[in-house]
């Protein structure tokens, strides 16, 4: 479960709950697709503004809709406390694995961080994904703290934040952290326009935005990469410059495929927990304008 596409969906949530049937479809979707995985309760998915009870509830739809798609769930937290918990509803839910970030608010140590795994996966009866998005938690994993956790019990992938854009370069940053980690713990990239350069150059999975809302247009990336095909992998995701570009400047993909997603009709607005907004305005029409050039699925 840890290779080929994992597929992020957006919690659609609004100050009054989540928008549960909302939900329901985008998972749908992707079970529909085929993809390899559904990464419930990542940063796409809002997890850091929804309350435990929410994000249980979230699990529970995940599993019960992805047919025999295996399910992520995403339980980072402040505390370590609070982990565990999210770890156990996620558990008790029936998710195939668990994600972590280490969230903060006073900026975390090494040591911390490697701690927080320790004890989180010491309490796991399921496999755990590392999750470092340093755009969201503002903490940098090294070398030696991959090697650590990847050497931890249930530790089975690590969710990079990126490549190289260069190709030599992004094989050699692969092949560094190969030779760090053990055999049975994939490589995923994520950052979507760093997926093929990634998939290319030896990442087992992509950990995908794109994905959760589009599922057929990244699979046809992570396929071509699975074949060995890195030009046409390349060239399709060449072809989604534009909306990468999107991404950059509105200070992630969240906004843009919350708008996405709502230019498209699958969710209701209000689609994201206030204060966070879709994009309005001039920004908003350009991207309706590009997704019907890229005619994305």
């Amino acid at each position: 479960m840890f290779s080929g596409l994992s597929a992020f969906p957006l919690t659609p949530t609004n100050e009054s709950g989540i928008d549960e049937a909302a939900f329901v479809r985008l998972v749908e979707r992707l079970a529909d697709a085929g993809v390899d995985s559904i990464g419930a309760l990542g940063s796409t998915g809002s997890y850091a503004y929804l309350t435990r009870a929410e994000r249980a509830r979230i699990a529970q739809l995940a599993v019960k809709h992805a047919g025999n798609v295996p399910v992520l769930v995403g339980i980072g937290a402040l505390r370590t406390r609070d982990v565990l918990a999210l770890a156990e509803d996620a558990q008790h839910a029936g998710a195939s694995a668990v994600l972590l970030a280490p969230m903060s608010y006073q900026r975390l140590s090494s040591d911390e961080v490697f701690e927080l795994y320790e004890t989180v996966t010491r309490s796991l009866s399921v496999p755990l994904c590392v999750y470092d998005n340093p755009g969201t938690t503002h903490f940098e994993f090294n070398d030696e703290l991959y090697r650590r956790i990847a050497r931890l019990p249930n530790v089975r992938s690590i969710k990079i934040p990126g490549v190289p854009s260069d190709t030599d370069a992004a094989r050699a940053h692969v092949e560094r952290l190969r030779a760090l980690i053990p055999s049975h713990v994939t490589l995923g990239v994520s950052g979507d326009a760093f997926a093929a350069t990634g998939l290319n150059s030896g990442c087992e999975a992509w950990y995908s935005v794109i994905g959760g809302l589009f599922p057929r247009t990244a699979l046809a990336i992570t396929r071509a990469a699975q074949a060995g095909d890195r030009q046409e992998a390349s060239r399709l995701s060449a072809r989604l410059q534009p909306l990468w570009a999107q991404f950059s400047q509105h200070g992630g993909s969240l906004r843009v495929i919350a708008t996405a997603a709502e230019l498209r009709g699958l969710v209701e607005r209000p689609v994201l927990p206030l204060p966070l907004k879709v994009l309005q305005g001039a920004s908003r029409q350009r991207l309706a304008v590009l997704l019907d050039e890229l005619e994305l699925a």
